[in-house]
């Protein structure tokens, strides 16, 4: 199963002809860049396009659902370099060997799970544990935290609820973490968020709640998504599973692949101090454009034949991680978590099913994107041994 066909790439007219859609998110006309060159020459350029911008850098903008600014990425260098450093050892423990042997064991655990059931509802069930149960290895929290964290759904402010009232939810329970940490601190991200300080002080309580809502924030959906749509398409594709236990090496550029065409976050925002002009439509100063990822991974001029799956694409230079300073932190999480699961798949799944599928599509007023499922269930059927 792949995405519907006419959701698939909403922006191929557009970047061919223009390179700019305009579309209007909460009363207010957007630029959205489609082009890969100009899409990563614009994440290069924050004097020109700003991430220091509280609340606007997502789109749709968040201010109803958060307090505070998201540390690091809503902020610009030199201020976002000394951010970043401060939570960068965390996000780089997925390339420590026992880390890694942690999610091993995880991945392994949700398989055998899956495979011993009749079916299994992917997003919920198999996806969303895996992301929040992993996440707690990365923040060095007890794993049963994740049992919190998979009650908040695929997205902390957009799932269910009202996201205003999810969002307060999100900030009690950083803060409770927070006090917990400061009454007793210990080795995890909420301990080190209160000892860290910045430009020679400490961090403000505000300051480390914006790193923490970043956290359970960004990346959430986007990796459950991902995972799901993974799933999807080699159950829809069964000779891609035998195409990855032919060389184990060949996982890594699968995953790469996945990523480029699997890509839930469509865009994401900047600020333009003083305005700018993108071909020969004004956005003024103060005004928001958009970095759209999802065309940018589809550009023909870059990438042969886009709209095909190649589990072998060299060179890959997709967006789905961003470009420039604000590159994701948490990239390397994301591709040991794809990488983990495509290797446990092909080596105990020798089937896989799609029973039921509800595609999850982003609809705005110029484009509707297919970005994941709402629900997935697939039967597992383990690999024959011998």
């Amino acid at each position: 199963m792949t995405a519907p066909s006419e959701t698939r790439d909403p922006f191929e007219e557009p970047r061919s002809r223009s390179g700019v859609l305009g579309c209007e998110f909460q009363g207010e006309v957007v630029p959205m860049l489609l082009r890969h060159a100009e899409v990563r020459a614009a994440a290069k350029d924050w004097q020109t396009f700003s991430s220091d911008a509280p609340f606007r850098v997502p789109i749709p903008s968040e201010e109803d659902m958060r307090t505070v600014r998201q540390l690091p990425i809503e902020t610009d260098p030199p201020q976002h370099s000394e951010y970043r450093e401060i939570v960068e050892p965390f996000f780089k423990r997925p390339k420590d060997p026992e880390f890694v042997g942690r999610v091993e064991r995880l991945v392994k655990e949700l398989l055998e799970d899956a495979l011993a059931r009749g079916s299994t509802e992917i997003v919920r069930d198999f996806a969303l544990p895996l992301q929040s149960r992993a996440l707690t290895y990365l923040l060095n929290v007890p794993e049963s935290e994740a049992d919190t964290w998979i009650g908040w759904g695929v997205h902390v402010f957009k799932d269910g609820s009202d996201g205003e009232v999810k969002g307060a939810a999100l900030e009690r329970y950083i803060h409770a973490q927070l006090n917990r940490a400061e009454a007793a601190p210990d080795e995890d991200f909420f301990s080190a968020l209160t000892r860290a300080e910045y430009q020679g002080r400490r961090l403000t309580r505000d300051e480390m709640a914006g790193f923490a809502n970043l956290t359970f924030a960004g990346g959430r959906d986007t990796v459950i998504h991902t995972v799901s749509s993974v799933i999807a398409y080699l159950a829809g594709h069964p000779d891609a599973l035998s195409y990855l236990r032919g060389d184990s090496k060949r996982v890594i550029h699968a995953s790469e692949e996945f990523f480029r065409v699997f890509m839930p976050l469509t865009h994401i925002g900047r600020v333009c101090p003083a305005g700018t002009d993108l071909h020969g439509l004004e956005v003024k100063p103060g005004d928001r454009v958009s970095l759209c990822w999802a065309s940018a991974n589809h550009d023909e001029t870059v990438f042969e034949k886009p709209h095909e799956v190649r589990l072998d694409r060299k060179p890959n230079p997709h967006l789905s991680f961003g470009f420039g300073t604000h590159i994701c932190l948490g990239a390397a999480h994301a591709r040991l978590l794809v990488r983990v699961l495509l290797e446990q798949l092909a080596g105990r799944v020798g089937q896989l099913e799609v029973l039921s599928a509800v595609p999850h599509v982003e609809r705005e007023s110029a484009y509707q994107r297919w970005t994941g499922f709402g629900e997935l269930v697939v039967r597992m059927t383990a690999r024959p041994h011998g």
